[in-house]
């Protein structure tokens, strides 16, 4: 055996023993000629001690040992002495009691010297993804790949509890109009078509159900060819989950339970159930997201009814146009730095706004407030306002005027911006705000693209009577849908609905979207067809596994908690790719590149 215990098993009682480690060199240190190795693997961390007189030739090999090498160590347990009346424990850490005292030494590899220093966080994410081997030895990343296992056996175990059947789904798919953009790979044996990977397994789970499985679960991986950021990837995982004869109840139970097992499991938390539940746009309206952070206040105030005859031209005008007024207070910030308030001008144009209103309010009384806009409001305009915003001296106040969804969408990201820069949620990190956002509206019009897109997939059911409002599209917009949405500190954690399973119905909606009856059976056609041979009443959900993991980790970032992520460019610089590929390959494929093409020009 390379081994009799790992680095975090010996104890007091061990005392005598003689014992074997193997792992990585920690630290070495000499002290007048006796040389102490804190060997480390996975579990921990043991103090050895090499001495010419147990070993000469050991102790001499201990020399050369330098940060990393691999190597074991067999030798005899011993306490940990005291020194001049002062004790050695080492309380810092589990084996700090004990150390072994070395009378053998093999080194299995030697180590070069590093590209960085494993105990020090480093500012370059990408020398981290380089090295993602050694960055992976950290215990923080190495905690966190465990913790990802922990969550995702707990998933496991909870579902199959619940009569859940886990299945895998193609990877290789076919492309599909709606959703992000698709990874597409060429087929050689059949020229000029492609596959895609998939971005869900929406239809095939759905499929599942109509094959009478009942109750799905996957630990699926998905492709979406998007852009970047800290909580998405080019690859992830979800936990995928479909059933038969549920209604959504059933989901937001199963769910519940879900979760209090993963964060009871994975962080020795009992989170509380049933979660509270928000309807779409009272979400909307008081936070300005529909994944709502509401671990601090400053919530959005609706003032309309108080500028209907403003003298300042432009609220009067949005409420006029048939748009809103409001604000948010952002408590004890009317100190904000000229810096702080450009930033903030940028955030609400970034989100839609011609500019920024604001108040500083500097004292007590009402000549004290500094604001450009503050002078064209009456006595009555400001009196309204302080009531209902809670004005205090060092407030600052930030107004939004324009269509509902767009001031939602602008006071949403300032409420979030002065969060980050007041530090609000500090001291907050170990609070677990869940809750669910029902009711979202089913359709959104896309003034871009002068067309209605599904809000959350074109799969989900409208809500019970309103099926027939979608004959009229001047209804479209007030449809709502069975979909719902799991949120978690301001991250959505998951979202799913209960599905269409009639082919009528389905076939309506691709219609409603734009999609011709041609175009429904070239690529839709099989659950279309499917529907048409008694597909049960069904509903899903699927989890990020990622997101939910960096949340419990604590983590700021999806990479922090994936073993070999992709960077902010989608390029993964440990093994350099994407790459590009020999022209042979792609001439087996059928297929040209447009950049050889234009190296040879």
């Amino acid at each position: 055996m390379y081994r009799t215990h790992h680095c975090n098993e010996l104890r007091k009682s061990n005392a005598g023993e003689t014992a074997t480690l193997v792992g990585w060199v920690n630290t070495v240190r000499d002290q007048g000629g006796v040389i102490f190795i804190d060997i480390r693997d996975r579990e921990g961390v043991t103090q050895c001690v090499f001495r010419s007189e147990e070993n000469a030739d050991a102790a001499k090999l201990s020399h050369s040992l330098r940060g990393e090498d691999v190597i074991q160590v067999t030798g005899r347990v011993d306490d940990r002495p005291e020194i001049e009346g002062q004790s050695t424990v080492n309380d810092k850490i589990e084996t700090g009691e004990v150390e072994l005292v070395a009378t053998e030494l093999k080194i299995l590899n030697k180590a070069e010297v590093l590209p960085f220093q494993l105990d020090k966080e480093l500012s370059s994410e990408d020398l981290r993804m380089k090295h993602r081997y050694l960055d992976l030895r950290r215990p923080r990343m190495t905690n966190n790949l465990r913790t990802r296992h922990t969550i995702t056996k707990a998933i496991r175990d909870g579902l199959d509890d619940n009569g859940f059947v886990e299945i895998e789904t193609p990877i290789l798919s076919k492309s599909t109009p709606e959703g992000a953009r698709d990874f597409l790979v060429p087929s050689r044996l059949n020229p000029g078509k492609f596959y895609a990977l998939p971005q869900a397994p929406q239809q095939y789970k759905q499929l599942l159900m109509v094959a009478g499985v009942e109750r799905y679960f996957q630990i699926a991986r998905c492709f979406r060819d998007e852009d970047l950021r800290a909580d998405r990837q080019p690859e992830f995982t979800q936990v995928d989950i479909e059933a038969s004869f549920v209604e959504s109840e059933d989901i937001f139970a199963l769910i519940e339970s879900l979760l209090a097992k993963v964060f009871k499991e994975s962080q020795g938390v009992d989170i509380q159930t049933p979660f509270e539940r928000l309807d779409y746009w009272d979400a909307m309206d008081r936070y300005g997201s529909d994944k709502p952070e509401r671990r601090f206040g400053c919530e959005i105030v609706d003032l309309t009814s108080h500028f209907a005859d403003s003298g300042f031209g432009v609220f009067k005008r949005a409420v006029e146009a048939g748009g809103v007024v409001r604000a948010i207070n952002a408590k004890g910030f009317a100190g904000v730095s000229t810096g702080q308030i450009k930033r903030l001008e940028e955030v609400a144009k970034e989100a839609g706004a011609g500019g920024l209103a604001y108040i500083q309010v500097r004292g007590a009384t009402k000549d004290t407030w500094r604001s450009p806009i503050v002078k064209f409001f009456s006595e009555e305009e400001l009196a309204a306002i302080e009531k209902d915003l809670n004005i205090e001296e060092g407030d600052l106040i930030l107004f939004g005027c324009d269509t509902r969804a767009t001031v939602c969408d602008v006071l949403g990201r300032l409420r979030l911006e002065c969060a980050e820069m007041n530090n609000w949620l500090e001291g907050k990190e170990d609070e677990l705000d869940f809750h669910w956002i029902v009711d979202f509206p089913l359709l959104g019009f896309d003034e871009e693209e002068g067309k209605w897109n599904a809000v959350h997939h074109p799969f989900t059911r409208p809500k019970a009577g309103q099926e027939e409002l979608l004959a009229d599209e001047s209804k479209w917009g007030e449809i709502r849908a069975e979909a719902y949405d799991v949120v978690l500190n301001g991250n959505e954690l998951g979202g799913g609905s209960v599905r269409i399973h009639e082919g009528d119905l389905q076939s309506k909606m691709f219609s409603v979207l734009g999609i011709d009856e041609e175009e429904q059976a070239e690529n839709f056609g099989h659950i279309l067809g499917a529907f048409q041979y008694g597909a049960p009443p069904h509903a899903g959900i699927a989890l990020g596994l990622d997101r939910l993991v960096m949340l419990a980790c604590k983590e700021d970032s999806i990479r922090e908690v994936i073993a070999f992520p992709k960077n902010n460019k989608g390029v993964d610089l440990m093994s350099a790719s994407p790459a590009e590929v020999d022209f042979k390959q792609l001439r087996e494929l059928y297929v040209k590149s447009t950049v050889q093409d234009r190296k040879g020009s």
